[in-house]
């Protein structure tokens, strides 16, 4: 191995090290001050129960800590920043129910779903009801920060809210007409109102409103968080055709919900016309009817195709533009821990393996 491969990977240890550092510890704290907002299960209970189970699943917490991040990182407190972080966590865990639903899934974190352990009609309340809790931190904000920067916050929130709406009624319009046009500038749009508004434009944005006290023109944040957040959902879709042991998700789960995938995209255009008739078919078919033997010719053509190969490298492609535009956004700033936290962004969404 030549040195400088050694040096590379021995440096994306290190970053891979940092993040892992600073997920387990802003999460904790996340995971601590969460608990103040769920609440205490009482007997028999139709609504409390559900309503604590994804959050007491664990996951990443990445969100609020990109949150909790960017608020250090532009001179807040930890204190001053949690409600929001909480918030964040909230809907998102809200919107896994719904999604969840709608996608039909059967496991989410290494368990069952909410409606496959309880039931639709019990698990769609749940997901609304946690979508209302997760307003609720908010109102924290008003003491703690004026009323000014509090309602600022809440116009994010909502804001990132209808965007999740919009693309996830894109995606599933997709799948409902069959659609067979859908390109990756068509993919990339969706991306960005349903995975990088939430997982990336909002925790940052928030936390540097947050650590800014308003100041800092957030506006500069959307291409960066974009960038992160379409190279994070690529390889997320990556993930569930090439998932290890510890993936807890329904693997190939996207073939068999019909999901127009980069890789689904790439293999439509690429494929030679006897496979991509074979393949237009298998997306206009009901996801019953979607057997396990096509699924395994599809999963086999996106190989075939050198599709994965493809969104690999469209998502390396904007991790390196995210690196650019960090620069561009942070580069003035000191070093810090939280800034190597948020810098080593782009390199971790591609390492994750879960």
């Amino acid at each position: 191995m030549q040195a400088t491969e050694r040096r590379r990977m021995a440096f994306e240890q290190v970053e891979d090290s940092l993040v892992q550092e600073v997920l387990d510890e802003y999460g904790e704290r996340v995971r601590r001050q969460l608990k103040r907002w769920l609440p205490t299960v009482a007997p028999r209970s139709y609504l409390d129960e559900l309503l604590a189970d994804y959050p007491r699943r664990g996951g990443k917490m990445l969100r609020p800590c990109i949150c909790l991040a960017a608020a250090r990182l532009l001179g807040a407190d930890l204190d001053d920043a949690v409600a929001s972080a909480v918030s964040i966590e909230l809907l998102h865990n809200a919107l896994l129910i719904h999604d969840d639903i709608e996608d039909e899934s059967d496991q989410r974190r290494g368990a069952p779903t909410l409606h496959a352990l309880h039931g639709v009609p019990l698990a769609l309340n749940a997901g609304d009801a946690l979508g209302l809790l997760s307003l609720a931190p908010l109102k924290a904000n008003f003491g703690r920060l004026g009323s000014s920067l509090a309602l600022r916050i809440f116009e994010e929130t909502e804001r990132t809210a209808w965007a999740s709406a919009e693309g996830q009624a894109l995606e599933l319009g997709w799948q409902r007409e069959s659609r067979l046009d859908i390109d990756e500038e068509d993919y990339l749009t969706m991306v960005l109102l349903k995975t990088c508004w939430l997982a990336f434009i909002h925790p940052l944005r928030v936390g540097c409103l947050i650590g800014s006290r308003g100041r800092y023109d957030v506006d500069r944040l959307v291409r960066l968080g974009n960038f992160i957040g379409a190279a994070f959902q690529i390889q997320d879709d990556l993930l569930n055709l090439d998932s290890g042991a510890s993936y807890g998700k329904e693997a190939d789960g996207d073939l068999r919900e019909g999901k127009r995938t980069l890789m689904i995209i790439h293999a439509l255009a690429h494929a030679a016309p006897a496979a991509r008739a074979r393949l237009q078919r298998f997306l206009t078919l009901p996801r019953e009817r979607r057997s396990a033997a096509e699924i395994r010719w599809v999963h086999g053509l996106i190989v075939r195709s050198g599709s994965m190969d493809h969104a690999r490298g469209v998502a390396a492609g904007l991790a390196g533009a995210a690196l650019c535009e960090f620069e561009r956004c942070f580069g003035s700033l000191a070093p810090s821990r939280d800034l190597s936290f948020l810098r080593a962004m782009p390199t971790w969404v591609l390492q994750r393996a879960h």
